[in-house]
């Protein structure tokens, strides 16, 4: 457990530029919970963004309150998810041999989007891809599995994001109504 939390330190680290004030671990855990079902949530172990365990968990999953400090972006992650998001962090090689799955029904809050096409750009905010996600899915996969699938989040539908990295991954969003996906 302390390994994973440590890997998961570092990946948090490698994203954040700010930290927001401390909030208590009451509204943490509540906003982490609230990425998934409660069928995966509620046995979740959930983990704060400086790597503190704020909820003990059984059934393979990690819940986040932020995807990146502050952020506001919960996200509950399955066992391969995370190790892609520790491979990340490190900027390391990642080959998805099976099917990874990360919930995030709460959306990226405005201005928590990134680059489409890569997780390193300087300046997410002001790349021409730059995509904000309502509620969505996030599925990994091994990568000869995207083929066909668009890479253009106005497209409309699942579409393929950091395609051309080791992390390619496809994000399904899964807004009832109104606009789930925003581009520049």
């Amino acid at each position: 457990m302390k390994i994973k939390t440590y890997l998961l330190v570092a990946v948090m680290t490698a994203f954040t530029t700010v930290v927001s004030a401390s909030e208590p671990a009451s509204t943490k855990i509540k906003r982490a919970m609230s990425a998934a079902p409660t069928s995966i949530s509620q046995n979740a172990l959930i983990i704060d963004t400086d790597g503190t365990v704020l909820k003990q968990g059984n059934n393979g999953w990690t819940c986040l309150p932020d995807t990146m400090a502050g952020d506001k972006a919960p996200m509950c992650n399955d066992e391969t998810w995370m190790k892609m998001m520790q491979a990340v962090g490190k900027q390391a090689p990642f080959k998805a041999d099976r099917i990874g799955i990360s919930y995030m029904l709460q959306g990226e809050p405005t201005g928590s989007g990134v680059s489409n096409s890569t997780p390193y750009h300087h300046d997410h905010k002001n790349a021409e891809d730059y995509v904000e996600t309502g509620p969505h899915i996030m599925i990994v996969v091994p990568k000869k599995l995207l083929n066909g699938l668009t890479t253009n989040p106005g497209d409309g539908g699942p579409y393929v994001m950091w395609g051309d990295t080791d992390y390619a991954h496809i994000m399904v969003p899964v807004a009832l109504e109104g606009k789930s996906v925003i581009t520049k």
